[in-house]
């Protein structure tokens, strides 16, 4: 097997493995000004299990991992049995991440929230407009030399403006997908969370007011009694929920039924919240039902079908992929390792995009299984 694995600072006191490349310098900068070696699978690959749990080997500090490796017991055993205390996932979502393992085997588990969230929003905000417009449809149209000039009925649309929007999981990032759509294009506003969001319904009375103010007629928004109220009401439905037992396949086929038959569909959250196998059945059986995914339930595969669906936009995976963000999670996941290793406590994540600077605090910045 070709040796993929890029060795920085070796004679660093702490040894840490980083499972894929990632943008950015200054995350390597923080931990070689610590005394770390750091390993790099610099590859575009998935680092092989058996691979890995070699590289770990009898020395291991502390691993940067990504969202599509399950860490499991057997992997948390071994970084435990070679000394690990901390792991960082290179994502806000964790559901590859085991917590009771970790925890069971003294490793505190840390994820990168709170400096990708407007990437992801408008990310979100890409994938409405790309599916509800036609968008890729008529970029590919122009590119196969089929454009002889403008018609009338060319790739009919769907309007966004005073639509109403339904958002499935409205905290941090699918609140601020909400405060752009709601406040750009003047929509009603329909939300299902756990608990009621009074930051936004807050700046959302504020728009209000504006919109008052200036002689136009405001937007009316609350939180869903029940899923099934927004599902039927909403015109556009956009997904960011976590994916957990409670979560999976959310969306099925008895949900999509419940939806508008010309409703656009947005998932950027985790894959198997949708089943896809459902989704693909009614857009075959909905032509006017519009989708746009950036994941997928067994991603990188796609369920039979899903890729030749012209009323489907698929990306592939990009939602916190500005290097701006990707540049700031390589940062935290760095920050998050250090401050374990040097055994700090946790104390919140109010003000997480100050670990990002130069003088970040002595606690961790976004701990999963510790405090």
């Amino acid at each position: 097997m070709a040796d993929y694995w890029k060795k920085i600072n070796e004679n660093g006191k702490k040894r840490i493995l980083v499972t894929r490349s990632i943008p950015g310098r200054k995350w390597l900068d923080i931990l070689i000004s610590a005394g770390c070696s750091v390993e790099i699978y610099d590859t575009h690959h998935l680092v092989p299990r058996k691979e890995l749990i070699r590289k770990i080997g009898s020395k291991c500090d502390g691993v940067i991992g990504q969202l599509d490796e399950d860490w499991d017991e057997e992997l948390f055993a071994k970084l435990a049995q070679a000394g690990g205390k901390a792991f960082s996932n290179y994502a806000v979502g964790y559901d590859n991440v085991d917590l009771e393992a970790a925890t069971r085997h003294g490793i505190i588990a840390c994820n990168t929230p709170g400096v990708l969230t407007g990437a992801t929003a408008e990310l979100g905000i890409a994938l409405s407009f790309a599916a509800a417009r036609n968008i890729v449809c008529g970029d590919n149209y122009v590119r196969k030399g089929k454009f002889h000039g403008w018609l009338p009925k060319l790739f009919l649309g769907k309007l966004m403006q005073r639509r109403t929007l339904g958002v499935i999981g409205a905290g941090r990032i699918g609140g601020a997908y909400a405060r752009r759509m709601v406040s750009g294009f003047k929509m009603d506003f329909l939300y299902h969370n756990r608990t009621r969001n009074d930051n936004l319904e807050n700046y959302l009375n504020n728009y209000n007011t504006f919109l008052k103010e200036n002689n136009e007629e405001p937007v009316v928004f609350k939180k869903a009694d029940n899923m099934e109220e927004l599902l039927r009401k909403a015109d556009l439905i956009a997904i960011f929920v976590s994916l957990n037992k409670d979560t999976h396949h959310l969306i099925n086929t008895s949900s999509l039924k419940m939806m508008k038959r010309d409703a656009v569909l947005i998932n950027v959250s985790r894959g198997a919240v949708i089943d896809e196998e459902a989704l693909v059945e009614h857009c075959q059986n909905n032509s006017d039902f519009r989708c746009g995914l950036d994941v997928y339930e067994d991603e990188p595969k796609l369920k039979e079908g899903l890729d030749q669906l012209t009323n489907v936009v698929l990306t592939p995976h990009l939602g916190s992929g500005t290097f701006e963000s990707r540049t700031n999670m390589s940062i935290l996941a760095a920050r998050n390792l250090l401050a374990v290793l040097n055994g700090y406590k946790p104390k919140g994540r109010e003000d997480i995009k100050i670990f990002v600077g130069d003088n970040p605090p002595d606690y961790i910045p976004a701990p999963l299984n510790a405090g």
